[in-house]
């Protein structure tokens, strides 16, 4: 989240925001991937949704969606994959980098852990 995210700024998270409302394609969420560590990440697919990579752009259901707050294009691809039932898919912003592009995907929504208050 490098582009939108200052890593020095310091972070409140909202963890009633789920409890009333439905999380939402775009929404910036922090889930709990593995163990204790929280992680800040962007939700692009619900439940259902087809999510792929081509040349660097986010396919979702198909159709080329256009992401304003992604600085730098990927050089990946990652085939079509359908999000399940139960689960979100999230990325980062900075999927340039190396670490950032397949280190989560589907996440249950259970891991949700909240909003975050900038």
């Amino acid at each position: 989240m490098e582009p939108t995210y200052s890593r020095i700024g310091f972070n409140f998270c909202w963890r009633p925001t789920y409890w009333f409302f439905d999380p939402d394609r775009g929404d910036v969420v922090i889930i709990r991937y593995t163990g204790k560590k929280l992680y800040l990440k962007r939700i692009i697919g619900l439940p259902g949704d087809t999510i792929g990579f081509r040349d660097g752009k986010l396919f979702l259901n198909g159709e080329e969606q256009k992401e304003p707050y992604v600085k730098k294009t990927c050089d990946w691809n990652l085939p079509d994959r359908k999000v399940e039932e139960g689960n979100i898919y999230v990325i980062g912003d900075n999927r340039s980098m190396i670490m950032e592009h397949h280190k989560f995907g589907s996440v249950k929504l259970k891991r949700l852990h909240g909003a975050p208050i900038w």
